[in-house]
């Protein structure tokens, strides 16, 4: 256990970070799955609707320091190739 006031403070502020954290985590996770149901589903129209809305979450996790630039990068480039490809099964 901490003994000095500052890493007591610490302790807090680490709690409250970690909270909303997850919070933004668990969105990404959220608007991803609603891309991947979409390309599921095979509406290319409600897969690039739903793409439009993921990406700036995607990004704004990078600038919140949830998530690596290059795992943001990785995910929205994968999204954006399976919903390019569903033109060329359609």
């Amino acid at each position: 256990m901490a003994h000095h006031k500052s890493a007591e403070k610490r302790i807090r502020q680490t709690e409250r970070r970690t909270i909303v954290n997850r919070l933004r985590v668990s969105r990404v996770r959220t608007f991803v799955k609603k891309v991947e149901l979409a390309i599921a589903s095979g509406d290319k129209q409600a897969a690039q609707a739903a793409f439009a809305e993921a990406q700036p979450i995607i990004d704004g996790s990078v600038s919140k320091g949830v998530m690596h630039r290059n795992t943001a990068a990785r995910k929205i480039s994968r999204l954006s190739a399976r919903i390019k490809s569903m033109q060329a099964a359609a």
